[in-house]
């Protein structure tokens, strides 16, 4: 049995009244938070420990879940710099993708996990749409299993309107489904999972929606999708289908608690009741839709609402990292300005969108987004001390105005240690960091794309 004793930190819990004990501790018995308290640690559970981590002078929160990312596109990110989303897909996704191979969506999901870890993130959603070579989805399975984090694979799908070399038959998504839901959903201590991601409503057609919607709800996953990312998305589905993304949803009672809308920035107030009503997980990406000039989503509106919001980097490609603690300041000062209200969002509401909402978007808000006893063993612990931060007066304030990912210090998951004083357990980094390069040029070279 493995008992690690974390003490002396400020324990931010975000717990339903939102506990910080500083100084606290907290008490993780193998895959469990076995304890949680204000003050020292009594002496009988210090007697249990088998490890003491002393957290003076750093805040200890919850693993955040990023709750949108593209992994494959770590070899991609600075390729198409300054594009708006269609034009960026053609200039940079598509063209490279299409030569990827199973080690290639190996190692650049290593590596973006790896970066994950170093950015506070415990848990990813991967939206894993490059399915170029059979092997591609285990590729990112095994990166996962490696890697020590927990990790929903939204396979992605699209059967229309997309490039061919990236569509498929309803008839190879259901089986490819069914083959990684046999081998992967719910090993490595139920760590791994698996749910659908059909890709865009424009790349969708309704039987096939129809079909896995379905399947989702006779297997017990979710559904993962892009909507209303760029107004010219928005017209393409009203063009075509004469309805908006979210309208289209709920024709096919395709909207619940198991549905994540990714980006949701062009949304009408019609849009907003239906998914208010259905109970579905918005999942905001604001750096990326800031760096795509794709808008402003209304999420102060949707969080007083009380729609969940999660929170995510969204691909490296379009980001151009996958830093959860740069996505925390970037929500709040967002919406501030363009709200011109400083109190529209604050450091609380944010830290609780990547923990509690991301909790709700990864399907498992029971088990993960708080440190509370009976909940996973997913922490993480930031350093508070640096001159970037000192004074703290306020923990929470720091970590969402103050730190980025050099700061996050150590990194729990399932009670095991990814990464203790800033360096990487789990893999040997540098090693990595060379074997992905090799791979990025070698991928580059067959795609026939040229880096000006």
């Amino acid at each position: 049995m493995t008992v690690i004793l974390i003490e002396n930190g400020a324990i931010i819990t975000l717990d339903d009244v939102r506990h910080v004990y500083n100084p606290g501790y907290i008490l993780l018995q193998d895959d469990r938070i076995a304890a949680v308290g204000s003050g020292a640690a009594p002496a009988e559970l210090r007697a249990r420990a088998t490890e003491v981590i002393d957290a003076s002078l750093m805040a200890v929160m919850p693993g955040m879940v990023n709750a949108h990312t593209h992994l494959f596109q770590t070899f991609i990110r600075g390729l198409a710099d300054d594009k708006p989303l269609l034009d960026w897909l053609k200039a940079a996704i598509w063209p490279v993708a299409q030569a990827l191979t199973e080690e290639d969506a190996y190692l650049a999901a290593l590596l973006g996990l790896v970066e994950n870890i170093r950015g506070g993130a415990t848990s990813v959603i991967d939206h894993q749409y490059i399915h170029t070579e059979p092997g591609n989805d285990d590729g990112v399975f095994r990166a996962a299993e490696e890697s020590g984090v927990r990790f929903l694979n939204a396979r992605g799908w699209a059967d229309m309107n997309y490039p061919p070399a990236f569509q498929e038959t309803p008839e190879r998504i259901e089986a490819e489904m069914r083959r990684l839901h046999d081998r992967w959903h719910g090993r490595a201590n139920g760590r791994l999972r698996l749910e659908f991601g059909p890709l865009i409503p424009w790349g969708c057609s309704d039987a096939t929606m129809r079909r896995t919607c379905a399947l989702a709800a006779e297997w017990g996953v979710g559904t993962h999708v892009h909507v209303a990312e760029t107004q010219a998305e928005v017209d393409m589905e009203l063009a075509s289908r004469g309805m908006r993304h979210i309208e289209w949803l709920h024709s096919l009672a395709a909207l619940g608690p198991d549905v994540q809308l990714v980006h949701s920035v062009w949304l009408s107030d019609h849009e907003l009741d239906l998914i208010e009503r259905s109970g579905a997980v918005v999942v905001h990406c604001p750096v990326s839709n800031m760096y795509l000039a794709s808008g402003v989503a209304r999420v102060p509106e949707m969080y007083r609402r009380g729609i969940p919001v999660a929170l995510a980097t969204d691909g490296p490609g379009s980001n151009n990292n996958q830093d959860m603690m740069e996505v925390l300041k970037t929500t709040c000062l967002l919406h501030k300005v363009s709200s011109l209200n400083a109190m529209v969002l604050l450091p609380e509401d944010v830290l609780w969108m990547a923990c509690r909402g991301g909790a709700a978007a990864f399907g498992q808000p029971d088990l993960i987004g708080s440190l509370e006893v009976g909940k996973k063993a997913d922490v993480v612990l930031a350093d508070l001390n640096t001159p970037l931060a000192m004074p703290v007066h306020k923990p929470v304030s720091a970590l969402v105005y103050n730190l980025a990912a050099r700061d996050v210090d150590t990194v729990i998951v399932d009670g095991r240690v990814l990464m203790r004083g800033k360096r990487i357990l789990v893999v040997d980094e540098a090693a990595l960091l060379d074997r992905a390069r090799a791979a990025c040029a070698r991928l580059f070279a067959r795609a026939g794309v040229v880096v000006d």
